[in-house]
C-alpha cells in the first residue's frame, strides 16, 4: 500500500474521530446550557442530562447497525466502496443535524446524530484495510497503532476547531454553535475526494453479500464459531464499557461539576487526544517489544481503573486533566494491542468480520451505556465514573485468570 493510501486511511478516520471530539462539547452545550436557548428553559437539569444520553446513545446505536453491514459489505464490495458509502453518509448526517439545530428540533438532532452514526463505519473498513497490507503480525499492530493515531489527532483536531469556531473570543461576530459543523462537513467531502482518487484495495478477493436483517447480530453470534474470539471478548467488553462510559460522559461532568462551556470541553477532549496520540504513536512499538501483550494489557487496565477513580474523586477543575490524561494515554496502548490480538485469532478470511465484531461492540456498548449514562447522571454526576472504574478492574482480573490458558497464551505473550 502506497505512502499517500496510508494517509487517506488515516485522514478518514480522522474525520471520523473528529466528529466526536468536536460535536460532543457542542452537543453538551446546546443540551447542557439554557442560554444555547435549543431547549424549553423550563427543562429541568435532570432532563437535559437524559436528553445528552439519548442523543449520544442513538448516534452509537446507529454506528452499531451501520458497522455490522458496512464490514460485512466491505468483504463483498471492497474496502474503497464501502468507504465512500460512509463520507456520504455523514455528510447526509450533518447537513440533517445543522437544519435541527436552526429550528431548535431535538429530535431531528437525533435523527441527524443517527444518520451519522450509521455511517461511521469506516473506522472498521480503514482497520481491515491496514490489515490487508501488512505481511507480519509486528507490521499488523504497527498499522493498528496508526489507526489509533488517526483517531487520536481526531480527538485534537475536533476540540480546537470547535473551539475556534463556535467561540466569539477567537473569530468575534462569525463563531456559532453550527459553524464547526460546516468545517466538520468540508473535511469530509476532503476525505471522500482522497479516497476516490488515491485508494485502492490491495485484497481483490471478494465474498458475496446478501442483505439479511439477521447480520444485525448473525456477525456476533459466528463469534461461537472461533473460540479464541469467544475467549477473548468478555476482557474487551469491560474494557469498552470502562473507556466509553468515561469518554462520553466526560464533557457532561466537567460542564455539571465546574460549569465548563464549548471552550473548557474542547480542552478537556484535547487531553483526551493528545493522550491517545502520545502513546499510540510513540509507546505502542517499543512497549510491545519489550513486554508480553498480555502485561501491557493488565497493567493499563490497573492504570485505568484508578485513573477513573481519581477523575470522579479529585474535586478540583484543573487536577482532573492529570487521571483524564493518564486514563487515555493507557488506551492508546491498550487499544491497539488488544485488535492485534483479535487479529491474531483468525485467518486473513476473517480480518473485515473480526474488526466489524469489534467496531460493531465499540457502538454498541457505547450506545446503551450513553443511554444508562444519562440517567445516572441525572441521579449523581459520579456514577459513570464507578461505573469505569468497576469495568476496568474487572477486565484486570478476568486477564490475570483467563489468559493464562494454552490456547490463548500462544496469542497474547
Amino acid at each position: 500500500m502506497s505512502g499517500i493510501a496510508k494517509f487517506t486511511l488515516l485522514f478518514v478516520v480522522f474525520v471520523d474521530l473528529m466528529n466526536q471530539g468536536l460535536v460532543f462539547p457542542i452537543l453538551n452545550a446546546l443540551i447542557m446550557e439554557p442560554e444555547a436557548a435549543f431547549l424549553s428553559l423550563d427543562t429541568s437539569v435532570a432532563t437535559r442530562h437524559i436528553y445528552y444520553g439519548i442523543v449520544i446513545g442513538l448516534f452509537f446505536l446507529g454506528w452499531f447497525v451501520g458497522v455490522l453491514y458496512i464490514a460485512k459489505i466491505s468483504d463483498s464490495i471492497g474496502r474503497k466502496q464501502a468507504l465512500v458509502i460512509c463520507l456520504v453518509g455523514a455528510v447526509l448526517g450533518y447537513g440533517i443535524a445543522i437544519f435541527a439545530i436552526y429550528i431548535n428540533s431535538f429530535w431531528l438532532l437525533v435523527l441527524g446524530r443517527t444518520i451519522t452514526g450509521f455511517a461511521a463505519g469506516n473506522q472498521a473498513v480503514a482497520q481491515a484495510a491496514m490489515i490487508d497490507a501488512s505481511h507480519s503480525a509486528q507490521e499488523r499492530d504497527r498499522n493498528m497503532g496508526l489507526i489509533i493515531t488517526g483517531c487520536s489527532f481526531g480527538l485534537v483536531g475536533g476540540p480546537l476547531i470547535g473551539a475556534f469556531f463556535s467561540d466569539s473570543t477567537f473569530i468575534g461576530d462569525y463563531a456559532s454553535l453550527t459553524l464547526p459543523l460546516y468545517v466538520i462537513v468540508v473535511l469530509v467531502l476532503i476525505a471522500l475526494l482522497l479516497t476516490v482518487v488515491f485508494f485502492h484495495d490491495v485484497r481483490k478477493e471478494r465474498e458475496p453479500f446478501v442483505f439479511r436483517m439477521s447480520d444485525l447480530i448473525s456477525g456476533i453470534q459466528r463469534v461461537s464459531q472461533f473460540p479464541l474470539v469467544a475467549a477473548l471478548l468478555p476482557v474487551f467488553i469491560f474494557f469498552l464499557i470502562s473507556m466509553q462510559t468515561f469518554f462520553v460522559f466526560t464533557v457532561n461532568y466537567l460542564t455539571s461539576a465546574f460549569g465548563y462551556g464549548v471552550v473548557g470541553g474542547s480542552v478537556a477532549m484535547l487531553v483526551v487526544g493528545i493522550g491517545l496520540g502520545i502513546s499510540s504513536s510513540f509507546l505502542v512499538k517499543p512497549f510491545q517489544s519489550w513486554f508480553p501483550r498480555k502485561k501491557i494489557v493488565y497493567i493499563g487496565f490497573a492504570i485505568m481503573g484508578a485513573s477513573a477513580i481519581l477523575f470522579s474523586l479529585v474535586g478540583v477543575a484543573v487536577l482532573t486533566f492529570i487521571p483524564l490524561f493518564a486514563y487515555f494515554m493507557c488506551v492508546g496502548t491498550v487499544y491497539p494491542t488488544l485488535l492485534g490480538i483479535f487479529s491474531s485469532s483468525v485467518d486473513e478470511y476473517e480480518q473485515g468480520w473480526v474488526m466489524g465484531v469489534t467496531t460493531s461492540l465499540i457502538a454498541l456498548v457505547s450506545g446503551l451505556m450513553s443511554l444508562v449514562g444519562g440517567v445516572l447522571m441525572s441521579i449523581d454526576i459520579n456514577l459513570p465514573f464507578y461505573i469505569s472504574f468497576v469495568a476496568a478492574i474487572s477486565a484486570l482480573l478476568l486477564v490475570l485468570a483467563t489468559w493464562g490458558r494454552p490456547h490463548l497464551r500462544k496469542i497474547v505473550d
